[in-house]
């Protein structure tokens, strides 16, 4: 590999050809703005924020897509940079609603961080921004089209990163748009309701429905019996929010908080993942010996349920009937916990604190009733979550550690993977094992479903039959697995899908600026937690197995059908 010199702003750096001068600055520690650039997409170069100067060309580059050479001498922050990078900040002003204080980014937005760079509160040119309806017509994703900056970031990751294209451009030059097809609103587009267009938006253009104030009123009911589950991700990632380190695992502050703000109970989703494994290892086991449709495919990712409906209805066959962990915690919330401890279904109020932006739409699914009764009432993301905390002005980084409540707050470390790509099949090995073979697993770890690479692939042998596996997450990943199911191709007996990055840790209601490090932060955390718990299987969960001998009698009995299972329609979008 070839090196060259460069010095920028008078310090000296020797990097690998094609490095870029942005890539360069970030290793002296000069920190250049940007606004279009994210690490984790290609270059667009179109925001025109990261200006520098070529000192011996006498000229203007943008530092994100310029690559260095032998000897290049580089400024950031000479008077010409400054007043260049100004203007353009003055220009992207003149076209954006400037009501910072009314908007869901305020404080944590990268235009508003980069006019406090320039300490620019005022500009000569006239505020040309057109204000345009609000599209919060479903239940997940809000588009405020008048905050749009037209840096691709959304685009990008919706057409590419997760092979939808709901959002794409129209127009051209001074008239390009960021938008749907025929202008629909998102309830009328192909939108999945991943929400990944909310965690690379850099402004509030994109957002999470904010149900926070909906959740605080409901607190104050002295005749509601409110309580609360918290995702197996939520604990990785909410400290991001706090500056504590990447994946840092918060779940003792996490739950101390929610008892602060007034949840009557403090439950844990983590239960309903083990309960979810239960259904989910017995379907895929009943499926292999009475030779149901192969592979079956994992339900619990609302965004993958979402895009089966509405791209691919032929595959609705191969679904794994069970509702996901999120539903299965709220039938068992509105009927055994109910009758346990004599508290009416209508009295409780669900809560979920989730990962997902498409979890909101879930539980408002026709489906996902018990009784009548809707399962769970309101779906706060990490990014809600971590608000309402800073509303209850709770010292997050210093409040003492508590514990979950019971019954339904004890898991596996089985449970936990859930938040991890290749956790749920993880954890469904473990104890579908355990079912075929009614022996105990000499390594309960299936490492080969580890990881961050979007599609794998194993084979476990089982009773010496070979099961052929594969994992895949990001929605774009998918497509061809897809394709060769329906082409008959592939041996598969099981499929684990997530819509998003990294799975549930990548989440489109995680903290925005979720980067793949992080992510990966994350990944090496959750399996810490699983490494550290006594009970590692789901169907060790004494919780759980107190809970099919009180109510469910079984799995896949016909109480278990009529709670924990359900059945997806195809959608047409016309």
């Amino acid at each position: 590999m070839n090196y060259c010199k460069v010095i920028i702003d008078k310090k000296e750096v020797s990097v690998p050809e094609g490095t870029t001068i942005l890539q360069a600055a970030k290793l002296l520690n000069i920190n250049i703005p940007t606004l279009c650039y994210h690490p984790d997409q290609s270059v667009k170069a179109n925001c025109r924020i990261c200006l520098v100067e070529i000192k011996e060309r006498n000229s203007l580059v943008t530092a994100c897509s310029t690559p260095v050479w032998e000897g290049a001498q580089i400024l950031t922050s000479s008077k010409r940079v400054l007043d260049a990078r100004k203007s353009v900040l003055e220009l992207i002003l003149a076209n954006h609603q400037q009501d910072c204080l009314k908007c869901i980014r305020n404080g944590s937005c990268e235009l508003q961080d980069i006019c406090r760079q320039f300490n620019l509160r005022d500009s000569d040119l006239s505020n040309i921004a057109q204000r345009y309806p609000l599209d919060n017509t479903n239940p997940s994703v809000v588009r405020d089209r008048s905050k749009c900056i037209k840096c691709n970031r959304c685009v990008e990751m919706c057409e590419t990163t997760q092979g939808i294209g709901a959002l794409c451009h129209s127009h051209r030059s001074s008239n390009l748009t960021v938008g749907t097809a025929y202008n629909e609103t998102l309830e009328k587009s192909n939108c999945i309701y991943c929400g990944q267009c909310t965690t690379v938006c850099p402004v509030g253009a994109l957002y999470e429905k904010d149900d926070t104030e909906k959740v605080w009123e409901i607190l104050n009911e002295a005749d509601k019996h409110v309580i609360v589950q918290v995702a197996p991700s939520i604990r990785v990632s909410v400290g991001d929010e706090f500056n504590m380190p990447a994946g840092e695992n918060v779940t003792g502050k996490m739950v101390a908080s929610l008892r602060r703000m007034g949840f009557d109970k403090v439950f844990d989703t983590n239960f309903a993942a083990d309960l979810t494994i239960m259904e989910e290892g017995n379907e895929l086991v009943e499926r292999i010996e009475k030779n149901g449709v192969l592979p079956m495919i994992t339900s619990c990712c609302p965004g993958w349920i979402n895009y089966a409906e509405i791209y691919s209805p032929s595959i609705l066959k191969n679904l794994s009937s069970c509702k996901s962990p999120q539903q299965m915690f709220g039938a068992i919330s509105k009927s055994y916990y109910s009758e346990k401890f004599g508290v009416s279904p209508e009295d409780i109020v669900t809560v979920s604190i989730m990962p997902c932006t498409a979890k909101k739409y879930e539980a408002n699914r026709s489906e996902m009733k018990t009784n009548g009764v809707k399962e769970v009432d309101f779906v706060l993301t990490t990014r809600e979550f971590a608000r309402m905390i800073n509303t209850a002005n709770i010292d997050f980084r210093n409040i003492k550690e508590e514990e979950f409540d019971s019954p339904l707050g004890i898991a596996s470390g089985a449970g936990a993977l859930f938040g991890a790509t290749g956790g749920v099949m993880e954890a469904a090995l473990r104890t579908a094992y355990t079912l075929l073979t009614d022996e105990k697993l000499e390594s309960i770890e299936f490492k080969e479903v580890r990881g961050m690479k979007g599609v794998k692939e194993a084979v476990i042998n089982i009773n010496d039959v070979p099961i052929k596996i594969a994992v895949v997450h990001g929605i774009s990943n998918v497509k061809n697995i897809i394709e060769q199911i329906e082409n008959g191709t592939v041996e598969y007996s099981f499929i684990e899908v997530m819509a998003c990055v990294g799975g549930c840790v990548g989440g489109g209601g995680q903290p925005v600026g979720s980067t793949l490090k992080a992510k990966e932060k994350r990944l090496e955390q959750i399996y810490r937690i699983d490494e550290r718990k006594e009970i590692r299987e789901s169907h060790k969960n004494p919780e759980i197995i107190k809970l099919y001998s009180e109510y469910l009698g079984k799995p896949m009995s016909s109480l278990s059908h009529k709670l924990l299972h359900t059945k997806y329609s195809p959608r047409n979008m016309d």
